[in-house]
């Protein structure tokens, strides 16, 4: 007997988004006008199915196949190298998306959305 599962794209967009805002460096996730679109619309759909949304702006998800894209924008601290915080968001979300859901990430994307004095 096989059980098949689904884990929702915005449960697996929660789970990337803890593992890049623990990531040394990060500041903080930035929605963007297209994050900010697709995080209103995400939380709208889980408020009318009487859910609380689980946070996610900044991050986006898309999964084919079982296989799973993730992008992310952040904002950095300037005292960290932007491309090594980077690197080091990739390495997280990847191995923490597949530790928390059994699932394959093909890609994460980051974009360096600003990089802030602290």
């Amino acid at each position: 007997m096989s059980v098949d599962y689904v884990i929702a794209d915005p449960v697996i967009a929660s789970v990337a988004a803890r593992a890049a805002i623990d990531t040394a460096g990060v500041v903080r996730l930035e929605p963007g006008l297209r994050g900010l679109v697709t995080a209103w619309t995400r939380a709208a759909r889980q408020r009318w199915k009487g859910l609380d949304p689980a946070p996610a702006d900044g991050v986006r998800v898309r999964t084919t196949d079982g296989r799973v894209t993730v992008e992310i924008d952040l904002v950095t601290a300037s005292a960290d190298q932007a491309a090594a915080v980077g690197r080091a968001v990739q390495r997280a979300v990847g191995r923490f998306v597949t530790e928390q859901t059994g699932l394959v990430v093909d890609e994460v994307s980051v974009s360096i959305m600003d990089i802030e004095n602290r």
